[in-house]
């Protein structure tokens, strides 16, 4: 079992591996998209400027803390899509009938799935996110990759799951990217004093942003050991529950016989 996993991960770093090395043919057209996205997200600092020449702060935010939070939110995302792209257009994957070549490969079918795509902006957001800490709070830098890494797991765990619907719904997908596009929008804002009642709710449960951004963003600031245990468990089983969701449904997948091949 242990030989079947490190062969696993060894073919599924080779796969992304290749998926970079392809999507970096056109230097040119790499390194600007790269750029882009660090300067796209970098726009919203002056947002945050000018609202802060308003209010000293807001639910107890400052600017130190929203921009952790940016990091937090920019570098999850960035490592998700870098690493595990295809998780968040799984559902399309399915109601298009494009498992095929997955489970007629020896390998572990999610994780291929998972690993087949890459979305090279994203450096672009990685990247963001750690310069951002090194300018706020450099002594941060390594718990904050940690978190990071917690974070994406989740983050990608969470499109899993939704997307995972399409074996039984049709047009799930308008579900996935909603669940999704909630979770970017909602990361990037701060919770406390601006969330309250049923919004807050959400933000624990069907979009847990609590324990994807914020929590993780008070850790790095603040460590607390029983709020890690928190961001552990949650990471672990939202993973557990994504896995087994997949699994389940793809005793109901259809295949549409299309012929189609993969060259990693």
């Amino acid at each position: 079992m242990l030989t079947a996993a490190k062969n696993q991960l060894r073919v599924s770093a080779l796969s992304i591996k290749y998926n970079l090395m392809r999507e970096m043919t056109n230097h040119a057209s790499f390194i600007i998209s790269v750029i882009f996205m660090m300067l796209n997200n970098a726009t919203f600092i002056i947002q945050w400027i000018i609202l802060f020449s308003i209010r000293s702060d807001f639910g107890g935010y400052r600017m130190k803390q929203v921009m952790l939070l940016w990091a937090i939110a920019c570098s999850s995302y960035g490592i998700a899509h870098i690493l595990f792209n295809k998780a968040f257009t799984i559902s399309d994957s399915i109601m298009k009938g494009q498992l095929d070549s997955f489970l007629v490969q020896p390998k572990n079918v999610l994780i291929s799935l998972i690993t087949s795509e890459t979305n090279t902006s994203s450096i672009g957001d990685l990247l963001y996110g750690i310069v951002v800490v090194l300018i706020v709070c450099p002594e941060k830098i390594g718990i904050y990759f940690l978190f990071s890494i917690f974070s994406a797991i989740s983050f990608t765990a969470i499109a899993i799951q939704f997307g995972s619907f399409a074996f039984w719904i049709v047009r799930s997908d308008v579900i996935a990217d909603y669940v999704i596009s909630s979770m970017i929008h909602f990361s990037t804002y701060p919770a406390d004093g601006i969330f309250k009642g049923v919004t807050k709710l959400i933000l624990y449960t069907i979009v847990p942003v609590e324990f994807v951004n914020y929590m993780p963003l008070r850790l790095i600031l603040h460590f607390n050991f029983e709020e890690f245990l928190y961001v552990l468990l949650f990471s672990v089983g939202i993973t557990t529950i994504a896995i087994v969701t997949f699994y389940r449904g793809l005793r109901h997948y259809s295949s549409t016989n299309l012929m189609c091949g993969r060259i990693n």
